[in-house]
């Protein structure tokens, strides 16, 4: 069984030779280095666990080599065992300046090497396991960070989002109460008012439930080929009730002639119908939204979609936008449109909890495909996302 792998490096062959054999009958790999330059290739190929060298060397001598592995973030942390036949206190601590952790005079003795090496394995492997329990504990932390976050998160869209239409419909039902009427009738548009809040309330909590459940478990998808003009040309079809009562208009511009794409249909329709409420959410009556697609030139904003395994190679990419010719934004209001939680400046006006816009970047980037924005004050807002071609 072997203990570790060790270099050692030495100009002089028969040191070289007594050192790796007193090494390798006590169980260790040894790989062997005549000179400096021999020695720093060597550990950049296969870095050793310790490194025994020798100070007096032509070309670069030990403390040279030593140094040079130091100033290398990735040599750096290999403990260097000097091995001289200077006997100086002077050599012994430039030897430590330059970065050595210890220090063995010739004639060495055999059981001598073998302890000082043993206790650099020892402390090495200590570090190692030091390192890992670090790396754990950041990562548990770091997830318990981010679970508090999404918990304050959570906790400030029910407080604040919900408390509204219970309060209202707290209001109105108190009110009834204290008219003392047995039995109380209700006005029809009370009613309403009462049903209204009663759905707001229900699509709040559906909205926070799929937000939390995306962040768990993801975006599910069963993807298969979609002819996206054929999608996007029922889905305006069934919002035309709502575009009316908005006064807006959708132009399909998506060509009939485009190859498939890869996707999953409900959530590419649940894509395009975020982008087109957020539209009507934002803007005044009497905006218009167009559709297009184009096959990108490239595929640089694809990355192997959910239903791929990971090492299949990307796909052709299509370009597909949603565009309005609406009062669009500021450039720093894009910047934060897919985090969740944030609504427009028309918020206060609209129901929702700001979801839309996020999960249209959880779905797309699902399909392997990335979601952005452009906009500027009254030039309108054009969402561009990328899906792969069904190949």
């Amino acid at each position: 069984m072997t203990e570790g792998n060790i270099l050692v490096v030495d100009d002089t062959p028969d040191n070289l030779r007594l050192l790796s054999v007193m090494l390798a009958q006590r169980g260790y790999q040894v790989r062997k280095a005549l000179n400096g330059k021999t020695a720093i290739a060597t550990v950049s190929k296969r870095p050793p666990d310790v490194i025994l060298l020798d100070i007096n060397m032509p070309g670069e001598n030990g403390y040279e080599v030593c140094a040079r592995l130091k100033a290398d973030p990735e040599t750096a942390e290999i403990p260097v065992i000097f091995i001289s036949a200077l006997d100086d206190v002077l050599d012994k601590v430039k030897a430590f300046d330059v970065g050595g952790v210890d220090y063995i005079s010739k004639p060495f003795q055999e059981e001598e090497v073998i302890i000082r090496i043993d206790n650099q394995l020892t402390i090495r492997r200590q570090q190692a396991a030091l390192n890992r329990q670090n790396t754990q504990l950041q990562t548990e932390i770091a997830e318990r960070t981010k679970a508090e976050s999404a918990l304050r998160v959570f906790l400030h869209a029910v407080s604040h989002d919900l408390r509204n239409p219970v309060t209202a419909m707290s209001l109105v039902l108190k009110n009834f109460k204290a008219a003392g009427q047995d039995p109380i009738k209700l006005p029809l548009n009370i009613l309403e008012r009462m049903e209204l809040s009663c759905d707001r309330q229900l699509d709040l909590i559906n909205s926070l439930v799929e937000t939390q459940q995306l962040e768990i478990w993801g975006v599910a998808l069963q993807c298969e080929p979609v002819e996206l003009h054929a999608l996007t040309q029922q889905l305006c079809e069934e919002w035309e009730p709502r575009l009316i009562e908005a006064d807006a208009q959708i132009i399909n511009k998506v060509p009939t002639d485009l190859p498939l794409v890869q996707a999953d249909a409900h959530q590419l329709w649940r894509v395009y119908e975020n982008l087109i409420a957020n539209a009507l959410k934002h803007n005044p009556p009497g905006v218009t939204l167009t559709l297009t697609a184009v096959i990108a030139e490239n595929n640089s904003t694809l990355r192997p979609c959910q239903c791929q395994d990971s090492g299949e190679k990307p796909a052709r990419a299509m370009r597909c936008q949603v565009i309005d010719d609406g009062v669009g934004m500021p450039t720093e209001q894009v910047k934060t449109l897919f985090d969740p939680y944030q609504r427009g400046r028309e918020a206060r006006r609209t129901l929702g909890l700001g979801l839309g816009l996020y999960l249209c970047r959880q779905i797309t980037e699902a399909h392997g495909g990335k979601i952005s924005a452009q906009s500027a004050p009254q030039a309108g807002t054009k969402f561009e996302f990328s899906l792969a071609i069904a190949e």
